[in-house]
């Protein structure tokens, strides 16, 4: 890489820190970001590169409008989805993958534990995160919200929706599509609803003894986390958790909401009319969800 001359020519001279400051800056402006303001992978990169200070370049993919099935996308993702970084021409796919390469590639501001015990643990709660509760999150977002928004646009046909999304894969669109028939209905519907309650609850017993999920700091496994409980939050779901349900996730999540570069990873990047309508379309679904998890509120005393 070739430094900038002129301007910073002087400033650079036998002044070593400016000279790396400088190289990190002109680093960071080589990163591009594929990213949808609802895409919870793609927050949780965002939020990765908020906290490492790293800068970047995005370009919008909008998912709801089917632009991820576009061949100049598919060309740098044939699995159609968001985010996907570029970093000096190389492709960096899988947002777990991105946030440890960002870590890799720009040490400063680590978002990964020193020790060795530490980082399995992180790895323990991503790779949960991608596994399991990511699918669980698609899910309640097509049953508690997508659904109504599609229905009320007009689903088409069966196989309309299923050619528009040809690159997903057919078993994949086929889900969706019951889902979106069905609502809590569908097949495995109910079930990743207590999937996802079951990971509030191992967060809840996670943080009693701790003020994040893994040791005492802030780290890739609250990253990991945060789009998946703000994506409840987004939807109005946040009465699994609140009002003395699950008081650690609260608070826990109150403390996320902290960190300054939450607002730019999650709120800046949903467009209002967007926010709203989630937000509508889970105040309407949460009493089949409250009747759902029913059980579960009933121990814990919350009415």
């Amino acid at each position: 890489m070739q430094l900038a001359g002129g301007l910073y020519a002087d400033q650079l001279r036998g002044d070593h820190g400016a000279r790396a400051r400088l190289l990190c800056r002109l680093e960071q402006e080589m990163l591009e970001l594929y990213h949808h303001g609802s895409s919870a992978c793609a927050a949780k990169v965002r939020f990765a590169l908020a906290e490492k200070h790293l800068g970047w370049t995005g370009h919008y993919v909008d998912i709801l409008a089917g632009e991820q099935f576009r061949p100049e996308f598919l060309a740098i993702n044939p699995k159609a989805v968001v985010p996907v970084l570029v970093h000096d021409g190389e492709i960096i796919r899988e947002s777990t993958v991105i946030c440890e390469y960002a870590d890799e590639a720009f040490p400063a501001h680590p978002i990964y534990p020193s020790s060795p015990v530490e980082r399995a643990q992180v790895r323990i709660w991503t790779k949960a995160v991608d596994e399991e509760l990511h699918p669980a999150c698609s899910a309640i977002t097509y049953v508690v919200s997508h659904r109504h928004t599609i229905l009320r646009s007009g689903a088409g046909t069966f196989e309309d929706f299923l050619s528009k999304g040809a690159a997903e894969g057919a078993a994949a669109r086929t889900l969706k599509w019951q889902y979106i028939e069905q609502g809590l209905a569908a097949p495995g519907a109910a079930e990743k609803i207590h999937l996802y309650d079951a990971y509030l609850h191992r967060m809840e017993q996670t943080l009693t003894t701790r003020r994040w999920l893994v040791g005492q700091d802030f780290s890739m496994a609250d990253i990991a986390m945060a789009p998946y409980v703000n994506r409840l939050a987004a939807l109005a779901m946040d009465g699994m958790w609140a009002n003395g349900r699950l008081p650690r996730v609260e608070a826990w999540f109150e403390r996320v909401r902290d960190r300054p570069g939450f607002h730019s990873a999650f709120i800046e990047w949903i467009p209002e009319p967007l926010a709203e309508e989630m937000h509508a379309n889970g105040v309407r679904s949460w009493p089949e969800i409250r009747s759902l998890l029913g059980g579960s509120f009933e121990k814990t005393g919350r009415r």
